[in-house]
């Protein structure tokens, strides 16, 4: 029996849910790279990258080559750095919202004028 879409779609954005492996993607969205080159750019240690990089093969992500002892990565599908430019889109149309939402409430704060004395509190008489 095969698992429902929306189960595979979960561990699809489960194996995105990294810091470093969304840089790692970034990072191949725009050319090939060999790992020593991602080091400094994800700034982990050349294990944990190791790990990242494994779960990121196993997902079918990305795609090794080997030149001599340098290991080289790529996406698989153009189609991972579309997802991660939707990602920002949506992001920066979350997030301004949230800027504008912020701006809002303290031009309400603003204009809401202080409390001045404390409340009294109940039966106190």
């Amino acid at each position: 029996m095969s698992r429902p879409l929306y189960q595979l779609k979960a561990e699809f954005f489960k194996t995105l849910g990294h810091p470093a492996r969304i840089r790692v993607l970034e990072l191949l969205s725009e050319r090939e790279h060999a790992v020593s080159e991602m080091l400094p750019e994800v700034g982990i240690e050349a294990a944990n990258l190791s790990q990242q990089l494994a779960v990121l093969r196993r997902a079918g992500l990305v795609a090794t080559r080997k030149e001599g002892s340098t290991v080289f990565y790529s996406l698989t599908s153009p189609q991972v750095a579309e997802l991660l430019k939707v990602a920002r889109t949506i992001l920066t149309t979350v997030l301004s919202g949230q800027v504008e939402l912020l701006a809002d409430l303290r031009e309400a704060t603003r204009m809401v004028p202080a409390r001045r004395g404390r409340r009294r509190a109940a039966g106190a008489g």
